[in-house]
């Protein structure tokens, strides 16, 4: 019996020239507008075309705090979400921007299209979150041993039968704004994870096709504040809704 055994794979990322949207760039780190489906960094079934593939072709240099699988990378956002995200392009800008997430002075806004209408204009989460026991890849409120985690959330627009929110992260949790809204009985249009592939009191067809031809989780990384690692001085980033997302409330809205 002949067995063929498959090259072994590259130990570390390969650059690939995958397009980026740069909003801000200089010596010392790059600002991206992420879009949705793009996965951060390599992993178990994602070994090529990651954001950190096309962050190997873009730029030279790259902090290696993060390891040979993640350099650069400070934060992340989820495969379905979209929008800022900051990476270093050496160790003490990784160090800076890494102090201010962890002391939480980065300053994270979204928007998120969810299910029903909350019946207050505005509140807070304060919810532990934890790997929940039953679903390894699922995230949950009610964990046995799960990590402080808050958010705070606003009402923008009152949809048919959903609606938009502002909603700032005052931590960095797995999935936090995605098990924190479903928590509540508001899960994010189009996550199938927690909930939100459903079309609960729609009264109009278009808006019942919008919410469920959606693929991806409502969620958009839209406002990103921190200090500069060299100047200290405070920068702050904006990015619009993408297509997909603006069809949604289009729909939604009638």
């Amino acid at each position: 019996m002949e067995v063929e055994v498959p090259p072994p794979a590259p130990a570390e990322p390969r650059p690939e020239a995958i397009a980026l949207s740069v909003v801000y760039e200089d010596a010392r780190l790059i600002v991206i507008d992420k879009p949705a489906g793009l996965v951060v960094h390599p992993g178990a079934g994602n070994l090529t075309g990651t954001l950190v593939n096309a962050l190997l072709h873009h730029a030279r240099d790259l902090s290696g705090i993060g390891g040979v699988l993640r350099p650069g990378i400070v934060h992340r956002l989820d495969r379905g979400t979209s929008g800022l995200l900051v990476v270093a392009k050496d160790d003490a800008a990784h160090q800076a921007l890494a102090r201010q997430f962890a002391s939480r002075s980065v300053e994270k806004e979204y928007l998120a299209v969810v299910l029903g209408v909350p019946s207050r204009r505005s509140g807070a989460i304060d919810a532990p979150i934890g790997r929940d026991p039953s679903h390894r890849k699922r995230m949950s409120a009610e964990a046995p041993r799960g990590r402080s985690a808050r958010s705070t959330y606003e009402v923008l627009e009152a949809l048919d039968a959903a609606a938009l929110l502002r909603v700032r992260i005052h931590t960095g949790r797995t999935h936090q704004i995605r098990v924190h809204l479903s928590s509540v009985g508001h899960p994010l249009a189009g996550d199938a994870t927690y909930g939100g592939r459903r079309t609960p009191g729609c009264r109009r067809p278009e808006a019942r096709e919008a919410l469920l031809a959606l693929e991806r989780p409502a969620l958009h990384a839209a406002r990103l504040a921190f200090d500069h690692p060299e100047t200290g001085q405070r920068v702050s980033f904006e990015s619009p809704l993408p297509p997909d997302l603006v069809a949604l409330l289009a729909a939604l809205r009638g």
